[in-house]
């Protein structure tokens, strides 16, 4: 998957496509895997890098959503369990089953918490990643040895799902490719066309790399830009807005705040939301906070208060207390949550996808988790199909392998979230071994993984190769700002870069990356 390839499509192909997607985050990526696997024809476009907002930012899981049981919507927890199921069965390298304890204190809790987890237990049926069950103090502290032990009585163990954001974003774009999506990063959209009777039947956007503009006729335009929906809703008609952004901000650790291989839920914390400390990639990860803000941006930042409140939340469960200093990488997302009245509580805001069809034609698809991507990708494409017109055809997705499938890909060490590409990057490193390095002590990644994401995986810059391509900003802001200038030296063998190219994208790299750390 190369961007001069798919450049090179849309080029030649000047004929009415059946389907144009605006925004390359988990969205309007599951969009685009769909529709292609329909057989229908679809290009997609984003404006920064995919996965550059909300859909590189999450908390990792791949779940149901506990904390929507004590809301009451089975509805969505159930549809939630089954596609965190399908997600596992479909992208093995990059899904995998992982353990939460949830610590008790008090004497109601382990029966009162018991009884929901086997409710979601059950709703997961034959999706089921494991059943719960009550722990004693001590296999508490042996599950999680850093657990503060005052008052300690015991915990509860259940199953739920983690994985790579931004690794399976971009493996998602290279299932599109191979079903025959043409995906384009930074390439913008900046206007929409309109037919002869005042119905969107196309885009008009712009490299911007080289300024080249493309007008792209579509029989249906998909606006799936996350929190960006409302400014391409403006763009065709006259709207209320839709969306109330809500801001998560997560802190990631060293390893040893957690100290094995099984996650801290914490089930109530002051803003109604809960928190997890996660292992992450040899990290401890820990989040989140659900924060109402008036705009989005794309690159948001924490702020006082969030990164505040989760040292204190976190300090009330670890026996070593997180401070500031210990924080290696903070970084913030964006819910793209769905209106609902004039509550300011976007942590009460339902995580179901919503679907708007505008006067104008203009589908609009917002709200949903990453968990229920596949299933919010079927909805749209069958409502697209029907407004645009197009001949109708069953959703392939249930069965659709993700590229990079391989079920025993941990027999690749740190690689094993490339799948079924991890030989080829192997076999990269033995034939140039300069390229068998590591960019740096403190994280696992090679030079050969700048040089694969470059000429395999669209990566256009620094940032896209150390934030998404590898998650080395979002591990250790500081480790990455030192491995940047070695990137950029890998990528600037490329053709058509040098030096000078080199030399910017170390300065714009930092210029994020301070972003990153305390």
């Amino acid at each position: 998957m190369t961007r001069e390839e798919m450049l090179g499509r849309l080029r030649e192909d000047r004929g009415k496509w059946d389907m144009a997607v605006i925004g390359g985050g988990a969205t309007g990526m599951g969009v685009a895997v769909d529709a292609a696997s329909r057989g229908y024809r679809v290009v997609l476009l984003e404006q920064s890098d995919f996965g550059k907002g909300t859909s590189s930012r999450s908390t990792k899981l791949a779940h149901g959503g506990v904390r929507y049981l004590e809301q009451g919507n089975i509805p969505l927890v159930m549809e939630a369990l089954k596609e965190r199921g399908l997600m596992r069965r479909n992208a093995p390298h990059l899904v995998h089953d992982l353990a939460f304890v949830v610590p008790s204190y008090d004497w109601w809790e382990a029966p009162f918490y018991g009884v929901g987890l086997r409710l979601y237990d059950l709703l997961a049926g034959k999706y089921g990643f494991g059943r719960s069950r009550n722990l004693s103090r001590e296999e508490t502290l042996k599950r999680l040895p850093t657990l503060r032990t005052d008052g300690l009585r015991g915990g509860i163990v259940y199953f739920d799902g983690q994985f790579d954001d931004a690794r399976l974003l971009i493996h998602l774009a290279e299932t599109a490719a191979e079903q025959g999506a043409v995906l384009l990063n930074y390439t913008k959209v900046h206007a929409l066309i309109r037919g002869p009777e005042g119905y969107i039947g196309g885009v008009e956007a712009r490299d911007e790399e080289t300024g080249e503009e493309f007008r792209i006729e579509a029989r249906v335009v998909i606006n799936a830009a996350g929190p960006f929906c409302d400014a391409v809703r403006r763009m065709a008609d006259r709207v209320e807005p839709m969306i109330a952004p809500s801001q998560g901000v997560h802190l990631v650790f060293d390893g040893s705040f957690l100290g094995g291989e099984d996650a801290i839920m914490a089930p109530h914390t002051p803003d109604g939301r809960v928190m997890f400390a996660l292992p992450w990639h040899g990290h401890t990860l820990v989040g989140t906070t659900d924060t109402p803000i008036g705009a989005a941006a794309l690159e948001p930042a924490a702020t006082e208060e969030e990164i505040e409140f989760i040292l204190r939340t976190a300090g009330g469960y670890l026996n070593r207390r997180p401070e500031r200093q210990d924080v290696l990488s903070v970084f913030a997302g964006i819910r793209p949550l769905v209106k609902a009245g004039e509550s300011g509580n976007t942590a009460a805001l339902s995580r179901d996808h919503t679907i708007r069809i505008e006067q104008s034609g203009l589908v609009t698809i917002a709200g949903g988790k990453w968990t229920t991507y596949r299933r919010m990708a079927e909805d749209c494409v069958d409502q697209a199909a029907l407004i645009g017109e197009l001949a109708e055809r069953s959703c392939v997705t249930r069965e659709l392998r993700i590229h990079g499938f391989h079920e025993n890909a941990e027999a690749f060490g740190h690689l094993e979230i490339y799948g079924a590409d991890a030989p080829a990057i192997v076999e990269m490193m033995r034939t140039e071994p300069a390229l068998s390095e590591r960019l740096h002590e403190r994280l696992p990644y090679r030079a050969a993984e700048a040089v694969w994401a470059t000429r395999f995986e669209m990566a256009r810059t620094v940032e896209d190769v150390l934030a998404r391509r590898t998650r080395a900003l979002f591990l250790d802001a500081r480790a990455a700002m030192e491995m940047a200038p070695r990137v950029a030296e890998l990528m600037a063998r490329e053709p058509g870069r040098d030096a000078a190219w080199a030399a910017q994208q170390v300065r714009r790299f930092q210029e994020v990356a301070g972003r990153y750390m305390l």
